[in-house]
């Protein structure tokens, strides 16, 4: 995720970090030499298509642009959908801590392990959903108990089971009550369903339909539009025709980013950089040396 200030008026067109261009750069010059040499070829034949060119391509427009509207939208849900899911997770990992100090007793010496399994959860949710493994992130928590996860399909989900095993012996044992364990187990029940959201998220992509449908409209609009603006606007019709691809293709390209929260692209979630806040706020709680906080990498959190 990208995290800078608003550039001033002399940067603005020359800012590349975080920005949609270098993804869609061969379509903007692609499609301002194609409209260079449509150009070229109807003055030198001499052509003439009359005054009625742009007539269809302002009511091509507005469809597209409304298809633009509906994708950009959707996309942008599911990235804020996906930020409130993982805000949740901060707030769970905060009630879990208070509620673990509170009530698991001290001398059972359980509250720690149940804490550091909860932080191994958030790494291996955070490698399931990036498909990357995070076994030596979670290594770091709960040691090389975290190598008995290879054969486990759904890593967070056993993460969660563990934790319920823990504070289930802490029951049967009787060191904590049986409201003491419905509480604790009410915050696990929370981790579950976060992990749920999560995942309905990164398996349902918007349909694939919305996406063809909009990029063959984009092509086709960009394809015919210098021969719609030849007449108008002569040899300015590669610059209106490489600006309207950039508006089109990006806004495409930036949806397809939202529309995978969970990624390492610039415009994706810091998922590492939450994790570290969950990190924070176990060990603080803990009372432990807690660690620094994620840096940017020129404005850049993974």
């Amino acid at each position: 995720m990208i995290v800078r200030p608003r550039p001033g008026l002399l940067k603005l067109f020359f800012v590349m970090r975080g920005s949609i261009v270098p993804r869609i750069m061969p379509q903007i010059i692609g499609f301002g030499i194609y409209a260079a040499v449509v150009v070229g070829v109807i003055k030198a034949l001499g052509l003439d298509f009359g005054n009625y060119g742009l007539a269809p391509f302002g009511l091509l427009g507005v469809t597209l642009s409304l298809y633009l509207g509906f994708r950009n939208n959707a996309a942008y849900d599911r990235w804020w959908e996906a930020r409130k899911l993982w805000g949740q997770l901060v707030y769970d990992m905060r009630n879990l801590s208070r509620a673990a100090l509170a009530l698991v007793p001290a001398d059972s010496g359980q509250a720690r392990p149940l804490l550091m399994e909860a932080l191994a959860f958030c790494h291996l949710l955070r490698g399931q959903l990036r498909n990357v493994d995070a076994t030596a992130e979670a290594r770091t928590f709960i040691g090389a108990e975290a190598d008995t996860l290879s054969s486990v399909v759904n890593k967070p989900d056993a993460m969660v089971r563990r934790m319920g095993r823990r504070i289930g012996a802490l029951k049967t044992s009787g060191a904590i009550e049986v409201m003491d364990f419905r509480i604790l187990d009410e915050r696990l029940a929370s981790l579950a369903a976060l992990e749920a959201g999560c995942e309905r998220i990164a398996g349902t992509p918007l349909p694939f339909a919305y996406t063809l449908l909009l990029q063959r409209s984009a092509y086709i609009f960009c394809l015919l539009l210098p021969f719609g603006l030849a007449f108008s606007a002569g040899w300015a019709t590669p610059l209106f025709t490489a600006l309207i691809a950039y508006s089109f293709f990006g806004l495409d390209a930036l949806s397809e980013e939202l529309e995978d929260p969970f990624g390492t692209q610039a415009n994706d979630l810091a998922l590492d950089a939450l994790c570290r806040v969950c990190e924070i706020s176990v060990f603080e709680a803990l009372g432990e040396a807690a660690p620094k906080m994620t840096a940017p990498k020129r404005y850049y959190y993974s």
